[in-house]
C-alpha cells in the first residue's frame, strides 16, 4: 500500500512539471516581437531571412512557442544584444 501512496504523489508532482510555461513563452514572443520592430522591420520574414534565421521558425518565436536556447541566443545576437539586456524589459 505504501508504494501505491508513493506512486501517486510521483504522478501528482510530474504532472505539475508538465505545465507549460505559456505565459512565460508568450512574454518571450512579446519581447522578440517588439525588438523586431523597434529595429525597424514590419515584416518578421524579412527579419529573419537577414539574419540567417529559418523564417517558418522565428515566426513560431514571436507567436510564443517554444525555441531552444541555442536558438534564443541566436534571436538575441541578431537584436546585437547581451542576454541581460534582452531580458532587462517584459519580463516582469
Amino acid at each position: 500500500m505504501e508504494a501505491f501512496f508513493c506512486c501517486m504523489k510521483s504522478k501528482k508532482k510530474q504532472q505539475s512539471v508538465k505545465r507549460s510555461p505559456d505565459k512565460d513563452l508568450s512574454k518571450l514572443g512579446n519581447r522578440i516581437r517588439s525588438l523586431r520592430i523597434k529595429k525597424g522591420y514590419t515584416n518578421y520574414e524579412y527579419f529573419a531571412f537577414e539574419n540567417d534565421i529559418p523564417r517558418s521558425q522565428f515566426g513560431r518565436y514571436e507567436k510564443g512557442e517554444d525555441l531552444r536556447f541555442s536558438s534564443l541566443l541566436k534571436v538575441i545576437k541578431a537584436f546585437d544584444m547581451s542576454i541581460k539586456e534582452f531580458f532587462s524589459e517584459g519580463f516582469d
